[in-house]
C-alpha cells in the first residue's frame, strides 16, 4: 500500500469516527454537511471528496453504528451455554444502561426512518438489524428448539420485548418500571418453556 492511498485512507476512519460521534449527540435526520465538518474539523469538499456526497457518508456513519451493535451481540457469551434467557437478561442490562442512551437513540431514529423511507439511504438498516439479532439468540437455542417453529417464535418475542421495552425506557427514563416488565416477561416464557418440555438453562442471577 502507497503512501497516497494510506494517508487517505487514515483520514477517512479518523472522519467518520468524528462524525459518528457528532451523529450520537446530534441525529442523523436533519444532517448538514456544512455544520457537521465544522464540528468535526473539516470541509464539505473534504467529506464529499472521502464518501462520495452526503449519502455516502450517511451509509458508511450507518455501518459504523452497526459495527456497534454487532460488538455487542459478540459480547454475550459463549451462546451455546448462556441460553437464550440468560442472554436477553445480559441484553437488557446493556441496553438499559444509561452510558450507551445516545447509541440506541440513533439506533431508534435510524431504525424508524427506514421503516418510513425504505427506497432511500436507510432502507434496509431495520431488517438487517432484526436479522442480526434473531441470528444471535437463535445461537442461544438448543438445536432442537432453534430448529422448531416454537424456538422461533420464542427468540421472535424476545427480541420483540427487548424492542418493545427500549423504545418505553428512551421514552419515559422509567428504568425500573420497564426492568421488572422485561423480568416478568422472562420468567413467564421461561414456565411456559418449561412446561411444554423445552430445555433451557436456569436463568442467570449476574
Amino acid at each position: 500500500m502507497t503512501q497516497e492511498t494510506t494517508i487517505p485512507s487514515a483520514r477517512k476512519a479518523e472522519l467518520l469516527e468524528a462524525a459518528y460521534r457528532y451523529a450520537l449527540e446530534h441525529g442523523l435526520a436533519h444532517l448538514s454537511l456544512r455544520p457537521l465538518a465544522t464540528a468535526i474539523g473539516s470541509s464539505p469538499r473534504v467529506l464529499v471528496f472521502l464518501f462520495g456526497n452526503k449519502d455516502g457518508l450517511v451509509r458508511a456513519v450507518l455501518a459504523r453504528a452497526r459495527a456497534d451493535e454487532l460488538a455487542l451481540l459478540d459480547q454475550l457469551g459463549d451462546p451455546k451455554a448462556i441460553g437464550l434467557t440468560t442472554a436477553v437478561e445480559r441484553l437488557w442490562r446493556w441496553l438499559a444502561a444509561a452510558e450507551h442512551r445516545q447509541l440506541l437513540t440513533l439506533w431508534a431514529e435510524t431504525y424508524a426512518t427506514s421503516l418510513v423511507e425504505p427506497d432511500g439511504v436507510w432502507g434496509g438498516f431495520a431488517a438487517a438489524t432484526v436479522h442480526d439479532w434473531l441470528t444471535v439468540l437463535a445461537a442461544c437455542q438448543p438445536p432442537q428448539e432453534r430448529d422448531s417453529a416454537e424456538g422461533a417464535a420464542r427468540r421472535t418475542l424476545a427480541l420483540a420485548v427487548l424492542r418493545g421495552a427500549l423504545l418505553d425506557l428512551l421514552a419515559t427514563g422509567d428504568h425500573d418500571r420497564v426492568t421488572a416488565a422485561v423480568n416478568h416477561q422472562l420468567a413467564q416464557d421461561e414456565q411456559r418453556a418449561r412446561s411444554s418440555g423445552t430445555p433451557g438453562p436456569v436463568r442467570s442471577s449476574q
